[in-house]
């Protein structure tokens, strides 16, 4: 068997679909295919069970893949020993980002590490939580930045910085006379949400339970399915509604003066952000080039304003 073979029967996996699998490898359905037939009649073991419709892992195959991520892992450190024993900031750097995290740090992050870091180039990834830490994992990503809590085995946290959650409404809102808005004023308003799997969106409901029990009312709650923070401020651009978002979310100002206003809370919600890499990742200055340029980044925000 080869590393190249454990890393398609690892993606088939994980994709339950041949022509995904394949795409993601970067190579032809026929030649995954093949690989993992190959695979199987060399081990003498069914690893998958397939219809016209879905692939399903087998229990044995189950095993036989979890076993397989972990040699694909140690064989990531392998490389990246040999790299650590040159120069710890001289190759890429593969980082994962939440959706409600990347598209607001990742600007200020890249020159900065341009400056700090120039020979060690980000490979970036924006995805749900769940699908970062499967990537962190498997040796995919060599970090990934999300929001607290978040927990893993053999892998370790450090918090980055703390951001309050603001409400968003347009210019024009009543709110807009308040000097701050107390959450339970939010179950009176059309209130614009991010759709399930968003971690950002379960933060704001434990913030404010009531807000759950209002899901179902349509008159109250819009759920953007499948959307993004930057579709929800579009939204309430055109007085849709009102929303809460990170304050590094707000952007009022990439819209005309007088069009979308902020306020902050009596009691604000919010959130902590926290890099995590894999214990045995060896290249700790890299993961220190990052966390240093994000604490410069931060410090530098009230001289931007």
């Amino acid at each position: 068997m080869t590393l190249t073979e454990l890393r398609y029967i690892v993606t088939l996996a994980q994709e339950r679909h041949f022509g995904r699998a394949a795409e993601r490898c970067f190579v032809s359905q026929p030649t995954l295919s093949v690989a993992v037939k190959k695979l199987e009649e060399e081990l003498d073991v069914a690893l998958f069970e397939r219809s016209k419709s879905t692939v399903q892992v087998t229990p044995l195959g189950e095993k036989i893949v979890e076993q397989a991520q972990r040699v694909l892992e140690q064989s990531s450190i392998i490389k990246e020993l040999a790299t650590a024993g040159r120069d710890q900031l001289a190759s890429p750097l593969r980082i994962g980002a939440i959706y409600t995290i990347g598209p607001y740090l990742f600007p200020h992050l890249v020159p900065e590490l341009i400056k700090s870091a120039p020979q060690m180039p980000l490979y970036i990834e924006e995805s749900f939580t769940g699908v970062l830490r499967q990537k962190l994992r498997t040796g995919e990503l060599d970090a990934i930045i999300v929001a607290l809590p978040f927990t893993e085995t053999d892998v370790v946290t450090k918090s980055l910085y703390d951001e309050d959650f603001e409400v968003l409404m347009p210019a024009d809102h009543p709110w807009a006379k308040r000097d701050v808005i107390d959450k339970e004023n939010l179950l009176d308003e059309r209130l614009l949400l991010l759709g399930e799997g968003h971690c950002f969106r379960d933060q704001l409901l434990e913030a404010c339970p009531a807000i759950s029990r209002k899901l179902n009312s349509p008159d109250s709650t819009l759920t953007a399915e499948g959307g993004s923070l930057e579709t929800i401020r579009h939204m309430v651009a055109s007085k849709l509604g009102i929303t809460v978002l990170p304050k590094s979310a707000i952007g009022t100002s990439h819209y005309e003066d007088g069009l979308l206003i902020s306020r902050p809370f009596i009691d604000p919600p919010g959130r902590t952000v926290a890099i995590a890499w894999r214990a045995s990742f060896p290249r700790p200055k890299a993961i220190d080039a990052v966390t240093e340029a994000i604490a410069r980044c931060r410090a530098a925000e009230p001289k931007a304003a």
